[in-house]
């Protein structure tokens, strides 16, 4: 019997909505005849989710009463603990045309594919602003990427539960990592893991980490690196080339077998804090008992606070989630401590600390310069620095507060 965290929800038990089978044929075949409704690629991000199991106890795309509920509370309407909206909308002429309880083809734009069917129960419309400082705490649709999807939603939105028919892309283009929760549970049950703990990537590891990995496996049976191979914003490190640069980290500096590494089909939405609990939520469901939650989690810009991602975990409804957070406080390269450390470890002052950051990586080889070892180990540079040199057109990448450390000036 698995040792692990049970799944999310009073049932405790995974509910992947993906079909197999005869079921799955039979309802590719009506799929066909339905009404097609586009989706756009975080919806289509969400289904995948929800299909694989990722997102239960979900059953489908959310309801006005849920909608409100974990806008306001974290809380659906059934009293289960979730803290982002789950939603898809429509154009209203589309979404007048559907009937009621009628059954509507989920239609992948981007990828020209029906990944799903849904039986709408319901249609409703938003105040999208609204939604938008609950979740991000900012309406600003022109800085903040995640509110932009937001405000840019169609006028209804459909709510009602969903047959999932594909994985798209992921199952085939991220082959060697692309794990379902109960995939990654089989794993984690063969090593005999009792405890592991999730480090959310959308970046390469530089030095910090690494730092932060090698003080989970400290606490917990394993580490399960845990990448977004879904949509990022322009100037961030596509999954392959992320995967390569984490291997060759994990190959050279972690004991063997103390470490897996995966993918999850999910769209970052930079939702900060609120976007921290998400991430907790469904890496319980992979099997994970812990999360690292450093610095500025799941942020861009300068929205939130360093830490406000680890202050949340102790606002929300007391036993939300069995998963915990490991929260780590700021870490750096001293040179008066010849090594990694924190604020909490460090007697030194700021002049001895080099501040790492995933963004000044990127911003510092995307310009062709070069990083010190105390920043990033050497395997990871080359492997970096050979696709920066690939690509034909740059993209800049603006410094934030949390990348320079002016936000710990605050």
């Amino acid at each position: 019997m698995s040792k692990l965290v049970p799944p999310h929800g009073k049932e405790r038990k995974l509910k992947p909505l993906l079909l197999e089978g005869g079921a799955l044929a039979a309802e590719k075949q009506k799929a066909e005849t339905l009404k097609k409704v586009p989706i756009t690629s975080r919806e289509a991000s969400d289904l995948i989710m929800l299909g694989i199991g990722a997102f239960t106890p979900l059953e489908g795309f959310m309801g006005y009463d849920d909608w409100k509920g974990v806008c306001d509370k974290y809380l659906m309407a059934d009293g289960t603990f979730w803290p982002i909206p789950i939603t898809v909308s429509a154009d209203k002429d589309l979404a007048d045309s559907i009937g009621a309880n009628e059954e509507v083809a989920l239609f992948d734009t981007e990828n020209n594919e029906i990944l799903g069917t849904m039986k709408v129960t319901e249609k409703y419309k938003i105040d999208k602003e609204y939604e938008c400082k609950a979740v991000f705490w900012t309406n600003d649709a022109e800085g903040h990427p995640g509110v932009a999807k937001v405000m840019a939603q169609k006028e209804i939105n459909l709510a009602g539960p969903v047959k999932v028919i594909s994985e798209s892309f992921y199952p085939t283009r991220f082959k060697e990592i692309y794990q379902r929760p109960a995939e990654a549970r089989k794993m984690f049950d063969e090593k005999g893991w009792k405890t592991v703990a999730a480090l959310q990537l959308r970046n390469p590891m530089h030095r910090s980490h690494e730092y932060l990995a090698k003080i989970a496996i400290e606490v917990c049976d394993g580490l399960y690196i845990h990448q977004l191979v879904g949509k990022l914003k322009a100037g961030d490190i596509p999954a392959d080339v992320r995967v390569k640069a984490i291997q060759v980290l994990v190959d050279n500096y972690f004991v063997k077998d103390t470490v897996i590494q995966g993918g999850y089909p999910a769209e970052m939405r930079y939702a900060g804090p609120r976007e921290a609990l998400l991430h907790a939520v469904f890496r319980q469901n992979y099997g994970c008992s812990h999360l690292i939650v450093g610095r500025d989690h799941a942020g861009v810009g300068d929205y939130y606070g360093p830490f406000d991602a680890q202050k949340i975990f102790d606002e929300i409804p007391e036993g939300a989630l069995e998963l915990q957070p490991l929260k780590i406080d700021w870490t750096f390269y001293c040179h008066k401590c010849l090594g990694m450390a924190s604020m909490r470890t460090c007697p030194h002052g700021k002049e001895d600390r080099l501040l790492l950051s995933g963004t000044m990586v990127r911003k510092t080889l995307s310009e062709g310069g070069e990083l010190p070892k105390e920043f990033s180990r050497p395997e990871v540079v080359k492997v970096l620095q050979e696709y920066y040199q690939s690509l034909e057109e740059k993209v800049e990448i603006k410094l934030h507060g949390a990348a320079t450390g002016d936000a710990l000036k605050k």
